[in-house]
């Protein structure tokens, strides 16, 4: 395997395929993705080497974006970050550095990364290369540039374009969870970002604020607010920081998004606690659910064309699915008597929900939306809700109390690496991500 020759001076980063048997690379056309197709299980082994900077800032700067790019990427576990050879670079010649691509190759290297940090007119650039190891071809070229305080946004572009390049894929980054907190003294709404960083207060009503619900475009808050004394539904342009209230009397709670334009929510104008559909500025657009019982927790297909809920028609609260076109509605649970909570994942196959159990713990499922496939996410670990998917589909937030407080927590799609999201004070509860990437 011959050296390959090019300036070097920021993050260094190589991912071999360790635990795939094997991975496929398929190069496409310039502009295209490489997508790597797996066969088996396991992770991509992600190498990064200390990155080198040209001055003391710029060495800073590719030192912060390196820690930056790490962690961002050990947080979605696609990877599993492991350490580079020893001679995957030579230093010898002082105006560029040779690259071993024969000692990336022997440890099971596929493709590798890396570029350089620089300063020009008050702006940082960082110039990303990414080629695949066996042929030394080049795959991806491209600049991030930002100020100083946006070296964070610059790593996670490029550990974006890093992601979807490798897998076909959108990932992670750039999305937003939003979630209730007491941390105040009142239950307020609150919104961070995927990784539980740059934390936000969005309401201060210094009362009640409860089951917040992000548009998919991210422009409209949805949430339900017990100031005027009871619950009532507001909807907040968060551009332009103007809140409608839902037109009906009555209560009104646990609203979710059909579209951009379209909120369900739960009303009680008309006596039975049934689900319409309403407009952002709260004026309402049609009734959904009519049957006996009481109807609540809409979640949608990414089509918009079923709605997931949760009904008391059948006496115990269970999920069913209702066609919005034909009205046709089919119930989904079966195992277990007490079902709430549903969240429709983003590619449209499965749905989690959480289940009382008999013994008084709460846990999560996921469940195929044609009824098979039943998985238990947790278990033996307090109370486990609100379950809400990920952009990519890859991961799920919930709120969980196996630490005493409930707060909130992450986890795979199937229930693996569970681990807490936030270390702030209070109660965190009611998570929801956004399918909103800024």
């Amino acid at each position: 395997m011959p050296f390959f020759r090019h300036t070097v001076s920021g993050i260094i980063i190589v991912l071999c395929a360790l635990f795939f048997t094997p991975l496929h690379l398929t190069a496409a056309e310039p502009g295209d993705y490489i997508a790597i197709r797996k066969e088996g299980s396991g992770k991509l082994a992600l190498v990064l080497n200390k990155p080198d900077g040209a001055g003391k800032k710029e060495g800073d700067w590719a030192q912060s974006l390196n820690t930056i790019i790490r962690d961002g990427l050990d947080f979605t576990r696609i990877f599993t970050l492991i350490s580079p050879p020893l001679n995957v670079k030579d230093f010898s010649d002082k105006k560029s550095v040779m690259i071993n691509f024969g000692a990336l190759n022997s440890v099971g290297g596929e493709v590798y990364a890396g570029g350089t940090v620089s300063h020009k007119a008050g702006y940082i650039n960082f110039d990303a290369e990414v080629y695949e190891i066996a042929s030394a071809k080049t795959l991806l070229k491209k600049t991030y540039t930002g100020k100083e305080d946006q070296l964070r946004s610059i790593g996670h572009a490029f550990c974006e374009d890093l992601i979807e390049l490798l897998t076909g894929k959108k990932s992670v980054f750039g999305s937003k969870i939003v979630y209730v907190s007491n941390k105040s003294g009142f239950k307020e709404i609150y919104e961070c970002d995927f990784d539980g960083h740059g934390v936000e207060q969005l309401t201060n009503s210094r009362s009640i604020s409860l089951t917040p619900a992000l548009s998919p475009d991210g422009r409209y808050l949805a949430y339900t607010d017990f100031t005027s004394g009871r619950p009532a539904l507001y909807i907040k342009n968060l551009a332009e920081k103007k809140t409608s209230a839902a037109s009906k009397s009555g209560v009104s709670i646990a609203p979710g998004w059909r579209n951009n334009n379209e909120v369900a929510t739960t009303l009680s104008f008309e006596g039975d606690q049934k689900i319409y559909l309403l407009k952002p500025d709260g004026s309402l657009s049609r009734k959904v659910t009519s049957n006996r019982g009481i109807d609540l927790s809409p979640s949608f297909s990414p089509d918009g064309s079923k709605m997931a809920f949760v009904s008391s028609r059948n006496g115990q609260p269970q999920i069913f699915i209702q066609d919005l076109q034909g009205g046709e509605v089919h119930r989904l649970t079966f195992n277990g008597n007490y079902n709430t909570q549903p969240s429709w994942s983003p590619s449209g196959h499965k749905i989690a929900y959480s289940t009382m159990e008999n013994r008084g713990e709460i846990n999560l499922f996921v469940i195929n939306a044609d009824g098979s496939g039943l998985l238990q996410l947790t278990r033996s670990s307090g109370e486990n809700e609100h379950p809400s998917w990920s952009p990519d589909g890859e991961m799920i937030v919930f709120s969980s109390s196996r630490q005493g407080k409930k707060k909130l927590f992450v986890m795979s799609s199937t229930g693996e690496n569970q681990r807490r999201l936030l270390q702030s004070e209070g109660e965190e509860i009611q998570p929801s991500w956004s399918l909103f990437r800024k």
